[in-house]
């Protein structure tokens, strides 16, 4: 079937498609065969960065032309654009790495061009939270993709407090020059014990992961354990999880405690429960009847 049979409603029977592309978010191998196909018939790129863009072409062999459409100007792209995909060209939206729309520009365009009828396309392919999501060993059957959190630190802790009882996996993109700031505060607001999971440069050459709490990869960035160079994804434990995983480690405890002392009943239920030291002793003295000596 022609893309101008697929064509929605509204639109010429000659209007091109906006195909969305995602693009390798480092290794240049996760291009797929279906984006360079349809690259090489394109009429034009829109290009988050015309540079970085231009390099990926480059290294495929395409030659096509590009216009800049980035977060400053997108909204007075968009006419230019939907006029070129109504008299039949077809267009590809690419954003610096990763899927376009997904904490990048591209939102208004597509949503415009559906909703004049232009057939809009995806390309599937690389995304840093899905990524990270694929390897953090947390569930992710759901999840709550946040991007980046607020700049300030005022806005930035009011905002984790929202998301403080989120049962679902919690997903984040945090800059450099941040990680360490956002880190302290989550391990505050959330609480050091939470399982969380830091991936840097994914994919690329110098791809390394950290974990496994809160309260860990804020000491690892202290100590300057984790490099402060890249781009990093943070996948944080839901409190849902949080609580689950209390509740088995109060089943290890009750009955280890009945007959050792509170760290030894600790020492061992963390080894049983796979859980930090710190957080079974803590469990350990809330499950201690009140006034009860701990040995």
């Amino acid at each position: 079937m022609t893309v101008a049979k697929m064509a929605g409603a509204g639109a010429p029977e000659e209007a091109g498609a906006l195909f969305v592309a995602a693009t390798p978010i480092g290794n240049l191998d996760d291009v797929s065969t279906r984006l360079t196909a349809v690259l090489e018939r394109a009429s034009g790129v829109a290009a988050e960065d015309t540079r970085r863009t231009g390099k990926l072409l480059h290294s495929l062999g395409i030659r096509v032309a590009m216009v800049s459409l980035h977060a400053h100007n997108e909204r007075s792209r968009i006419p230019e654009l939907l006029e070129r995909l109504l008299a039949g060209e077809d267009l590809v939206l690419m954003s610096d790495a990763g899927t376009p729309g997904i904490s990048d520009p591209g939102m208004r365009l597509v949503r415009e061009a559906r909703q004049s009828g232009i057939r809009v396309s995806p390309l599937p392919g690389p995304c840093a939270a899905v990524a990270a999501l694929s390897v953090a060993g947390f569930p992710a059957d759901r999840f709550h993709f946040e991007g980046f959190l607020p700049a300030r630190r005022a806005a930035r802790r009011a905002r984790l407090k929202q998301l403080e009882a989120v049962p679902e996996t919690l997903v984040f993109y945090e800059a450099v020059h941040r990680l360490t700031a956002a880190l302290e505060d989550m391990q505050e607001i959330l609480g050091g014990e939470r399982k969380a999971f830091l991936a840097r440069e994914l994919t690329k050459i110098h791809e390394s992961t950290y974990g496994d709490s809160l309260a860990e990869l804020c000491a690892a960035a202290a100590a300057g354990v984790i490099v402060a160079r890249g781009e990093f994804t943070l996948v944080v434990a839901g409190g849902g999880a949080q609580e689950q995983d209390e509740k088995a480690l109060d089943a290890v405890l009750r009955p280890l405690l009945e007959e050792l002392p509170t760290r030894q009943a600790a020492r061992l239920a963390a080894s049983i429960a796979g859980c930090s030291r710190r957080l079974a002793y803590r469990r350990a003295l809330a499950l201690r009847p009140p006034g009860e000596r701990v040995p």
